[in-house]
């Protein structure tokens, strides 16, 4: 059963995600942290950040995470094969078509308007992840962490890999339980 549950959570935010891992990353919070209960927000925002991290698609890192870690290696297997099903799935059946109304005005307009829909979600995500570290952390050392990454990211256009490893180790140091 748990392998039909890990190909589902991953399955569900592969077909809605349309806007590739940013997307789809509400989504595979919303099946893993609120619907299955594998893994907490905090637990979840590490995990993302790790990820982000790493060289590659999102999706995928976090489908593999997860399944390793609620059913081991075929886990694992199971929830990245369900992350990558509906594309290649789509990509296979609908090649042709995609590229047949690649400069239709429709096509334009609907991604025109899926864009601000994924900021939102992402917008939504981040909130929610500020309001935990604020009642885990405090506003002090919250605010510093938002700051400083702010000021490496924007002025002095630190990779953002770097910031993350920082702000990981931060809290591995400093704030580790």
């Amino acid at each position: 059963m748990i392998y039909i549950e890990i190909f589902l959570a991953f399955f569900l935010p592969g077909i809605l995600g349309y806007g590739g891992g940013p997307a789809s990353i509400p989504l595979i919070e919303h099946e893993v942290v609120h619907r299955y209960g594998w893994m907490s927000v905090d637990e979840f925002g590490e995990a993302l950040a790790l990820g982000n991290a790493l060289p590659g698609p999102i999706a995928t890192k976090m489908a593999g995470y997860v399944g390793f870690e609620q059913a081991g290696i075929l886990g694992a297997s199971v929830g990245v094969f369900a992350t990558v099903a509906p594309s290649l799935v789509l990509m296979i059946a609908l090649l042709s078509l995609l590229y047949k109304f690649r400069e239709s005005p429709k096509v334009k307009r609907m991604t025109n308007v899926v864009r601000p829909t994924i900021a939102v979600l992402l917008g939504l995500l981040a909130y929610r992840f500020f309001g935990s570290s604020i009642e885990l952390s405090g506003w002090l050392q919250t605010t510093a962490i938002v700051a400083i990454s702010f000021l490496l990211l924007e002025k002095w256009k630190v990779h953002p890999a770097f910031v993350i490893a920082g702000a990981l180790l931060y809290g591995a140091f400093f704030l580790g339980r």
